[in-house]
């Protein structure tokens, strides 16, 4: 639940900061783009400090070595996560979390068995990564639209003087 309070907060505060003459934050995509990059930065920190041995829990059974899959999915959001910031790489970057949270979703379904709290049953769970997943396939489809007038090298596509 923590991520998605996370992307709904900070996308919502940088509207609102748009709202109040922040220029980079004027267009929605950009506010998105930095609501994506706190909660990936906060989901791949995880798969290094505090919910490690639970996400590697999460790995389905019949996948091998899943501390190093757990590793190379988080340094992948990290990655991403910083790779959202910066107009440049803003395409490849949604467009690789979008792959992972479609590839990552078995972990999702493996961890929604047992005796789990309604919010990590399979359809809140499943709810949630679709959320996750039209945020980050909108910034892919619509950065190229919204980068029009943007300086290429400022974080979040600040617009040129």
């Amino acid at each position: 639940m923590e991520p998605l309070i996370t992307l709904v907060t900070v996308t919502g505060l940088l509207l609102l900061a748009g709202e109040f003459g922040a220029v980079r934050f004027h267009r929605s995509v950009a506010a998105l783009r930095g609501g994506l990059a706190a909660m990936f930065l906060l989901t791949g920190g995880a798969h290094f400090v505090g919910m490690r041995q639970e996400l590697v829990a999460m790995v389905p059974p019949a996948l091998p070595a899943p501390e190093l899959l757990v590793t190379l999915t988080g340094i992948a959001e990290l990655a991403c996560a910083l790779g959202l910031l910066w107009p440049t790489t803003v395409r490849g970057s949604a467009a690789v979390l979008s792959a992972l949270l479609v590839v990552m979703f078995p972990a999702n379904v493996h961890a929604s068995g047992g005796d789990v709290p309604w919010w990590d049953r399979l359809g809140p769970r499943t709810a949630v990564q679709c959320v996750f997943l039209a945020a980050t396939v909108g910034v892919l489809v619509r950065h190229g639209r919204a980068a029009a007038g943007t300086a290429p090298d400022s974080p979040l596509g600040a617009h040129r003087p």
